[in-house]
């Protein structure tokens, strides 16, 4: 089984530079997407894709977040929004903002999540800190209960020091705060497993670049694009990669592909 996630940056914006034709060829079963940045009267005819079922989460503010799920086998339930399968927690400032959507198939749940960035104000880390304080008991809830979970999506957080060119100058920048490094610190002692990381514990990728300066054509980026997984379903990969040859985004499409795993 092969699933891609890819933080688009605004589903029109790369749907005119290419993604599209780029996703034609890649033979993908699931297409985990963030940052729609659209409504679904604004998706453009080249992302309705008769061969999938397409499944969204769009925010409420115009040409903000939204996340989608493609799949080429129907799932056998779709939950949108974390209100969905958490109701006793108070999701409603994020569900609001489009960042959430789970397929069922069989006891795997495949989700496409974008995560809150705490850049520009004390206000949004707050925010970004209560929701990895909620999502956490909840995926380690649904892994407990017996489902294996691929998590696919912009988390916005680099991990270790080779998960980022400038580590040391961002120490105190959302991304790569002690809290939040700890909090997937936590994730992993939890059971999950950051995909890429498992088969590849020291190669230097980025999934990220600023638009500022010459931080793409030097390289100057951030892994925060991520399958995160439960380790049985982990046991199962076989490759992760990142695909850097043409640009749809700011983000980078990140790739892994699974054996011994059908939906």
């Amino acid at each position: 089984m092969k699933i891609i996630t890819a933080n688009l940056n605004g589903i029109r914006s790369a749907t005119r530079k290419g993604f599209w034709e780029w996703f034609a060829a890649q033979d993908a079963d699931i297409l985990c997407l963030q940052e729609l940045k659209a409504h679904i009267h604004q998706l453009p005819p080249e992302s309705l894709l008769k061969d999938y079922h397409r499944h969204y989460h769009f925010a409420q503010k115009p040409g903000y977040s939204g996340v989608a799920l493609y799949s080429r086998k129907q799932p056998d339930t779709v939950h949108v929004g974390l209100g969905s399968i958490d109701p006793a927690t108070d999701w409603s400032r994020f569900d609001a903002e489009g960042r959430f959507v789970m397929t069922d198939f069989g006891t795997l749940s495949v989700i496409s999540a974008y995560f809150p960035s705490g850049s520009g104000t004390p206000e949004r880390q707050a925010g970004k800190m209560v929701f990895l304080e909620q999502f956490l008991p909840l995926i380690t809830r649904l892994k407990d209960q017996g489902r294996e979970l691929i998590i696919c999506g912009d988390i916005n957080i680099a991990h270790r020091n080779i998960d980022l060119k400038n580590w040391r100058g961002n120490r105190k920048n959302s991304g790569f705060l002690p809290e939040e490094r700890a909090w997937f610190d936590q994730c992993l002692n939890a059971g999950f497993v950051d995909l890429f990381r498992q088969l590849y514990p020291e190669r230097e990728q980025y999934s990220w670049w600023s638009n500022r300066g010459q931080a793409r054509a030097n390289n100057v980026g951030w892994r925060i694009d991520y399958h995160l997984c439960t380790q049985k379903t982990a046991a199962t990969a076989c490759e992760v990669s990142v695909f850097t040859d043409a640009w749809f985004s700011d983000h980078a499409p990140v790739t892994a592909n699974f054996n011994d795993l059908s939906t």
